[in-house]
């Protein structure tokens, strides 16, 4: 809490999660991760706040953030669906399933809907190959999809989002 009683910061919050994870060898990518769980994202004007406090430059931070395709510069919609697109689930349908998800969506991967509904992202290998193609959605791993299916698990989580309040 800030003196008058307000909340806290945004950076307070980041300091915050920097103080757990200072002491850590390589401090840099679990306090990203910490941030970006508390987040959503690691904003633009997060990084200078983290560069200050670990003694590193904002370009050695926004190089770190840039360059791990899991760090966000902006909160992900409701959904999150990641869609595998290493080999054994290209071997199955991932890239039908992948230009299926664009068109319904209207976004290409790495991006997310203009109502926030849905962020769509490409990953090289959700360990799911015998079941392919696989994605996670919202954290959950889902194998033997086709285009029906991921609709449908698409809806399904968003109503449950909608329910529990999360955004």
């Amino acid at each position: 809490m800030t003196p008058g009683g307000g909340e806290q910061s945004v950076a307070e919050r980041v300091r915050a999660v920097i103080a757990v994870h200072r002491g850590d060898r390589g401090a840099l990518l679990p306090i990203l991760h910490g941030v970006q769980a508390e987040f959503g994202c690691v904003t633009a004007d997060m990084v200078p706040v983290i560069a200050h406090e670990l003694n590193l430059s904002r370009a050695e931070v926004h190089g770190v953030v840039s360059f791990y395709s899991d760090f966000r510069s902006e909160p992900p919609g409701r959904v999150v669906v990641r869609l595998c697109r290493a080999e054994a689930c290209q071997s199955v349908g991932a890239e039908r399933l992948a230009a299926h998800a664009m068109q319904v969506f209207g976004v290409r991967l790495g991006q997310t809907t203009p109502d926030r509904s849905v962020t769509l992202e490409q990953v090289f290998c959700l360990g799911n190959c015998a079941l392919g193609p696989a994605a996670q959605i919202n954290g959950r791993l889902y194998g033997k999809l086709d285009e029906s299916r991921l609709d449908e698990l698409v809806l399904s989580a968003d109503l449950r989002g909608a329910e529990t309040g999360s955004s």
